[in-house]
């Protein structure tokens, strides 16, 4: 059982970084520097950089079975990356070169962390008790003690409040028990059913980052809400998100995972054709289904990779799943921006980008056929 509480745990603390850190001081800090155009292309130039990082540093873990040690190493360098961001927060230059080695260390961080999943028989369970403790620990985080905590002090508070809750995985969590294996990453590149995959939770990840940065936009513009209720609502989201990672974890225990996985594009479908019709008196009830809805992308995405795939390519497995979560996000923006300038409607572009849920969904349930299709024309 310390296992299971030490990995998710960590959960928490990673959920708080990117809570405080990287979705609301640093950019709200860097862009009073530089335009926000500039900060995007850079951040996502960083994000390539980190996913062949990555590719490299997983084929070197899953071949000398070095998974836990990086997991390690990572968590150290995140904290004290952070802790540095105290340092230089006077020099916007160098806040910028050290949040962006930030970014690549989280980046690795996150892969080995998921790796060590692989050293749970109830993978699916353990997984969603980490979603839904980060939901906890978000929820703490922004609700009450983002609002009291200023630059350079937040970076110093995150650092420990990280740190802490890393401990109990790198002193309780073992090295996953699994023979080493050369890993071929052109096998892996050609492996048509594993980026067909990929690609499907691409789609759906790119709808979910979405919502998380626009929902208050969109309940700001469509209901004219004031912050306060709008923090509610996506308070309620959390309450929807730590209940789903219980109930989805439990779940992966008596359905096979690509089934319980299909469910997620049912889930974001309806939420996005239900959201554009939903009275102002509703929304609290579809902000705990969008939390619903997001603990099942995080709790069933990574263990689909290590359940399906080769446990001793783990590592370089879940090197794609990362950078799709780090596309999806500029992706996911943009393609809603275009969604916006053709309808000047915020309601129209909801319903426009359910249509990638379908082309996700297709993909997955498709991809035995695609993948003959694709052998045959290659």
């Amino acid at each position: 059982m310390i296992k299971k509480i030490s990995f998710s745990i960590f959960d928490t603390g990673e959920t708080i970084l990117g809570a405080i850190v990287f979705s609301v001081f640093f950019p709200l800090y860097i862009t009073k520097y530089i335009s926000v155009e500039t900060f995007t292309f850079f951040y996502g130039l960083i994000f390539l950089i980190s996913f062949i990082i990555s590719l490299k540093l997983g084929k070197i873990a899953d071949e000398r079975n070095l998974r836990k040690r990086f997991f390690t190493l990572f968590s150290i360098s995140v904290s004290i990356l952070t802790l540095l961001l105290a340092i230089v927060s006077d020099n916007y230059i160098l806040s910028l070169l050290i949040f962006f080695l930030l970014a690549i260390a989280h980046q690795q961080n996150l892969v080995f962390y998921n790796s060590l999943l692989t050293d749970f028989k109830e993978k699916g369970f353990v997984s969603g008790l980490g979603v839904s403790l980060g939901y906890i620990g978000s929820a703490v985080a922004l609700m009450f003690f983002a609002q009291y905590l200023k630059i350079p002090y937040v970076y110093i508070f995150t650092a420990l409040v990280f740190m802490l809750l890393a401990l109990p995985s790198i002193l309780f969590m073992e090295n996953p028990n699994i023979k080493p294996k050369k890993i071929n990453l052109k096998k892996i590149f050609s492996d048509k059913e594993f980026l067909l995959i990929i690609v499907s939770i691409l789609f759906l990840t790119e709808i979910a980052n979405t919502l998380i940065s626009l929902m208050g936009v969109y309940l700001k513009e469509v209901y004219k809400l004031e912050n306060k209720e709008i923090y509610k609502v996506i308070g309620f989201s959390s309450v929807g998100g730590i209940a789903g990672g219980i109930i989805w974890g439990y779940l992966t225990k008596f359905f096979d995972i690509k089934n319980l996985f299909v469910i997620g594009f049912i889930l974001w479908f309806s939420f996005l054709i239900i959201l554009p019709f939903t009275p102002k008196d509703f929304l609290i009830v579809v902000g705990l289904f969008a939390g619903f809805s997001l603990s099942h992308l995080w709790t069933t995405s990574r263990v689909l990779i290590i359940e399906v795939f080769p446990e001793n390519e783990v590592s370089t497995r879940l090197s794609f799943l990362s950078i799709t979560e780090r596309i999806s996000s500029s992706l996911g923006l943009i393609i809603w921006s275009f969604f916006l300038y053709l309808t000047h409607s915020y309601k129209l572009s909801v319903l426009f980008m359910s249509g990638f849920v379908l082309i996700g969904a297709c993909i997955f349930t498709f991809r035995d056929k695609l993948n003959l299709i694709l052998s045959k024309g290659a």
